[in-house]
């Protein structure tokens, strides 16, 4: 046994110098860009009932959250939340960069800026309470795939890893389906023999079969244990059916829906300059990539058209997975964190096979000490002007990420401000209707009448897909008003039964209301508080 000391200098010594590049990249950067949401307060209408909430989520699938999320409590704390996510998000992208085999400091600073900065993690702390665990969750899927790349037989390990993050979300299963993907695309690029790569690529198939295998078993065990179904929430309860379509359905509805988010989804871009650099970033990956093939003669090997076919077919699929097992699913920003792949593959595919490789690395003599017939060569200034095209088009991509993330966590807070005063003047209003007490039953439907407010969402042609960001107020049924109400003006509603409402909701009394502001919008009839909002 070690002490604690010899553990410390252990773990100095063995720390790769690029594991401490992409940790410490992801922690600043991830502080300088959501520190707004991380350092406030701002709930979605989701985080209002969630101020406490032990993440007991197995009837969802998700048998692990409640350990995840119990390193930072299970209360709603923005700032202890965000550091512990960033932290296991930092430990992830060092296992990422390895994975990539990428080496270069600002190589690895490009990709985790992308990681960090990209929309959906924006998406992800907009329901703060579960962002530590589900930063754990992507972190295990970068923890597997890297396993199965590095030991003989570290697809046990890595599909252990897959399951308990499948233990906490399932979406993050894309992922290791994508990184699989590409990871066996460059055992076929490599020199080894034919037996060794197929070898290696059936270890991406097993590490996947473990861990869905595990995780599916672990959640049917606990289940049984905890006398529990699997709820109709999202559609999973019929993961096992896929929800009754057929596979030509479920192709059409994935294909479909990719091409559509990717072209229209305004999350890799939703600019010209954006636009523009995400374009250049590809083409110059098509470039590389041909100019490669060319180079190893892979264009005269028979098997080289129907792989790259298949990968074709096969990609759209990936990044929908999630289409196959609950098709009918509401499809969450924060379920399309795996879309920052797209970028971030690209970019490592440059990095690793293309004229950034050594530029990067530090491998090439200074410029002034080099020949100066050499930089004039048309090859060796194409190379230089492709290096900075790629650098500047990366650079943008981050910033813009940066920016969006920023836009939606400004109209975040302005919802949650707008919210805070709209309550104030209902509860204000409920006090001084005639008859009222505190604790007395309240009839409500909770649905606000936009035509007697003004529409202020300024933000909506970039947060448009942002679910949980975007709008004007965080309340939309009567249980928000409820919560909302409770934990930040200390006013106490207590609701009628649904049964009850729909009761109240066809009687005379409550039909002759006025909408909110207007006056003659609340009325106490037979005990009960009548408020009308719609």
């Amino acid at each position: 046994m070690r002490t604690p000391l010899e553990v410390w200098s252990y773990l100095r010594a063995n720390i790769k110098k690029e594991w401490k590049t992409a940790f410490r990249t992801v922690f600043i950067l991830g502080l300088l860009i959501h520190f707004p949401v991380i350092a406030g307060d701002y709930p979605n209408h989701d985080g209002l009932a969630s101020m406490y909430f032990d993440q007991n989520m197995i009837t969802s699938g998700r048998w692990f959250l409640m350990v995840a999320c119990g390193f930072s409590s299970y209360f709603a704390l923005p700032w202890v939340i965000g550091l512990v996510s960033l932290f296991f998000l930092g430990i992830g992208a060092a296992m990422l960069v390895e994975f990539l085999e990428i080496k270069s400091d600002p190589g690895i600073m490009l990709i985790c800026g992308i990681l960090v900065s990209f929309p959906a993690l924006a998406s992800t702390y907009a329901y703060i309470f579960t962002a530590d665990g589900y930063m754990l969750a992507l972190g295990l899927v970068f923890f597997a795939v890297m396993f199965t790349k590095k030991g003989t037989w570290g697809f046990i390990l890595g599909g252990i890893c897959l399951a308990f993050s499948m233990g906490i979300y399932q979406s993050y299963l894309a992922f290791a389906i994508l990184l699989s993907m590409y990871g066996c695309l460059m055992i076929l690029f490599s020199e080894t023999s034919v037996r060794r790569k197929v070898k290696e690529i059936l270890h991406y198939l097993y590490m996947g079969l473990i861990g869905v295998g595990l995780y599916y078993g672990i959640l049917q065990i606990l289940l049984k244990i905890q006398g529990k179904e699997l709820d109709t929430y999202q559609g999973i309860n019929g993961m096992t059916e896929g929800g009754g379509l057929s596979l030509a359905a479920k192709l059409q509805n994935i294909y479909h829906d990719f091409l559509a988010f990717t072209g229209n989804g305004y999350v890799l871009y939703n600019n010209m300059i954006s636009f523009a650099a995400f374009l250049l970033l590809f083409v110059a990956a098509a470039i590389l990539f041909v100019r490669l093939v060319v180079r190893k003669g892979y264009w005269k090997k028979w098997y080289f058209y129907p792989i790259c076919l298949f990968a074709l077919l096969v990609t759209p699929v990936a990044f929908n997975v999630i289409l196959i097992i609950s098709p009918e699913v509401t499809y969450h920003l924060l379920m399309r964190y795996q879309w920052c792949l797209l970028p971030i593959l690209l970019l490592a595919f440059v990095l690793r096979y293309g004229f950034m490789q050594t530029e990067l690395s530090g491998q090439f003599s200074p410029l002034h000490r080099r020949d100066p017939q050499q930089l004039k060569k048309p090859a060796v200034i194409c190379n230089i002007v492709m290096q900075w095209v790629v650098l500047l088009c990366v650079i943008v991509l981050i910033l813009h990420y940066g920016v969006t993330d920023n836009i939606a966590y400004f109209n975040l807070q302005k919802k949650y401000e707008k919210t805070y005063a709209y309550c104030l003047r209902l509860a204000d209003r409920m006090e001084q209707t005639e008859g009222y007490y505190t604790g007395m039953p309240v009839a409500m439907i909770g649905v606000q009448n936009k035509e007697n407010l003004p529409e202020t969402d300024i933000t909506g042609a970039v947060t448009g897909n942002m679910i949980g960001m975007t709008g004007d107020y965080l309340i939309y049924t009567d249980t928000n008003y409820q919560a909302f109400m409770k934990h930040f003006l200390g006013v106490t509603i207590n609701l009628v039964s649904d049964e009850e409402m729909g009761r109240i909701y066809m009687t005379e009394e409550y039909q002759e209301l006025n909408s909110f502001p207007q006056d003659g919008s609340m009325k106490v009839v037979d005990g009960v508080l009548y408020i009308k909002t719609e």
